[in-house]
Formats: C-alpha cells, structure tokens, sequence
C-alpha cells in the first residue's frame, strides 16, 4: 500500500456571495458543529475570514470566507494585489445566492447579484482556470414548497449563463440550513476533492463482497459529510435517495447529544462504534481511521454482525496505509 501514500493536499476554497446570504452559517454548521438555531449569533464577516480544516488523511481544505459588503467586493475586483491574493490558486469556489434577494432578477441581465457573480467568476477564470464552481440558492426553506423546484430551475439557468468559461461545468444547488439539502451539496463539493477515491472505493467494494453488506458509506469523522458510498445489487434498491444527508444529520445529532451528556466538546467527542439489530437487518456505525467512520447495512443474525465487525477490523490495515491515514486510527480502537 505505500505506493499510494501521498503528501498532504492542500486545497483553497473561496466562500463568497452577498452580505447576509448564509455564508458564515453555513460554514459553521458543516465545520464547527453548530445548530441552525444557533447560528443567528455569528457577527458579520469583516474581510476575509481564513481556517484550514482536516478533511480526512491527506486533504487539507483552505476555506476563506470572503465578507460579501460591497466595499470589500470592489477591492477582491479592483484591487490588483488583492484580486490576485484572493483568487490565485483556487481549487474551488462556493457562490452563495440569497433566495430571497431581490437583487436577483432572473430577467434583468443587469441586476446587481448576476453582474456581482460574474465579475467574480471571470477574476476567478484569470486567475484559477482549472478551478471548480459551485452555486449554492441558499434559505430555500423561505419558499413555497410547490414552488421550489421551479425556483430552483430559474435561478440555475440564469446563474449558469453569466458563468462565463465555468458554464458547462458548474454545478447548483439549493440549499437551507434546516434541513439535509446543506449535507447533500456540500458532500458532493467535498466529494469532488477527493484524492485517491477510486482506491478507497474498490477497498470498499471488497469489504461488501466479504460481508454481504447491502451498502457502506464513508463518513468524514468531524462533519459527518459522505465521502464515498459502494452499494450491492440490493442496496441499489434503495429508493431514498436523500439518505445519505439525513444519516449526516442524525449522526452529527447523535454526536451533540453526547457531548450534552459527557460535558465535552462536539467537535472533538468520538465514539467507537454503535450498532443497531433487528428482524430484518444490521447496522453498524464504527470508526474506520481517525478521520473516518463507515456505515455498513448487512443482513440480520449475530454471526453475521461479529464477522462483520472482524472484517471492518482487518480492513482498517488498509486504509491506515492508504492517502496518508494517521497510524494513530488503531491506537483508538
């Protein structure tokens, strides 16, 4: 395995949008374990707000907040040192729009959000081509239910034409902080950064096969975001799609609750592993690396849930070897 050891991997992600359109909030939900109710008492972000975050062995990913007040906005655009400082080596760029903005006229090509957008991804173009675009339509959950699909479908057409040289490549999401839509569009952001997937998922896909697992998924240890899922033939079944974000969201829950009941910090409380039985199924949550835990649905029986947690066991060589996982996994267990 230690031909697939690597450095670490640094990458910078420009989180940017108007003032107030639930930048910070978001990032302190998905990095620092707040709750939605409690994110109304972030400040305002003043300038660039800059923190690095582990994200598994070997990816560090570089978040800077960008504060979205227009005096700021004209010096990222303007400023020549400072538009180079802010947009030069970009690995990826998260664009929150603000649903509700009534600077955001989906027929007006004049109107300030789009014209704000696509001075900045044109900066972006001239300074990190290779760079990946994500626009996120941010507090859908302030609009209509029957509505929110065609919402939705506008605002990614008009977001997608002024994207200039990013336009076939952009990705949009819509996004609210009180629900798993959160979880799902930054998993998929987290998810394309990262490094040696098609590894970890064919270490996955053997330990399916070993197990007779309906599906894995992958877990990064702190924000609970997916990195990676590999599923059988009847895992592909499934009709939930939205799965994957709602089992973030209970486990972060799960996690809080712990931390409520031990007097211990959320973000740095672990458990071990935890595992459910029933007449129709298995399921156990359990620490892979230090970095990562992995949810495996197998069939119902005892013996098939104490296999399974020795094959989890064995599996953890592998991937304590693999992108640069910590040794310190194994000293956890």
């Amino acid at each position: 395995m230690d031909k697939f050891k690597q450095k670490t991997e640094k990458k910078k992600v420009l989180l940017m949008g108007r003032s107030g359109a639930g930048k910070s909030s978001m990032r302190s939900i998905i990095f620092s374990n707040y709750v939605a109710k409690d994110v109304r008492r972030l400040p305002t972000t003043i300038g660039v707000e800059s923190s690095t975050f582990k994200f598994l062995g070997n990816l560090m990913l570089n978040i800077w907040d960008c504060g979205g007040q227009g005096a700021y906005v004209e010096s990222y655009l303007h400023d020549s040192a400072e538009r180079t400082k802010v947009f030069s080596g970009v690995g990826v760029l998260i664009y929150v729009f603000d649903v509700e903005s009534r600077e955001f006229d989906t027929e007006d090509r004049n109107a300030r959000d789009l014209v704000t957008y696509s001075a900045i991804v044109k900066a972006l173009a001239e300074n990190s081509p290779q760079a990946r675009v994500f626009a996120l339509v941010h507090k859908m959950d302030l609009v209509q239910t029957d509505f929110r699909e065609q919402v939705l479908k506008d605002k990614s057409s008009a977001i997608r034409q002024r994207s200039g040289t990013f336009q076939r490549t952009i990705r949009t999401y819509g996004t609210s902080i009180w629900d798993q839509t959160l979880y799902k569009a930054w998993g998929m952001i987290v998810h394309s950064l990262i490094p040696n997937l098609d590894v970890i998922e064919g270490i996955l896909s053997d330990l399916v096969g070993i197990t007779e697992a309906e599906e894995i998924i992958l877990f990064e240890r702190t924000t609970f975001l997916t990195v990676t899922s590999v599923k059988s033939e009847i895992g592909e079944r499934n009709p939930y799609e939205d799965r994957f974000e709602r089992l973030s969201n209970i486990i972060k829950t799960f996690k809080s609750s712990i931390s409520t009941f031990t007097g211990s910090s959320t973000s740095s409380h672990q458990f071990g592993e935890l595992y459910i039985k029933t007449t129709r199924f298995n399921l156990i949550v359990a620490m892979l690396t230090t970095n990562t835990y992995a949810l495996i649905v197998l069939p119902p029986g005892e013996v098939e849930l104490q296999c399974t947690r020795l094959n989890l066991f064995i599996a953890r060589d592998q991937f304590v070897q693999l992108a640069g996982f910590s040794d310190e996994s194994r000293k956890s267990q």
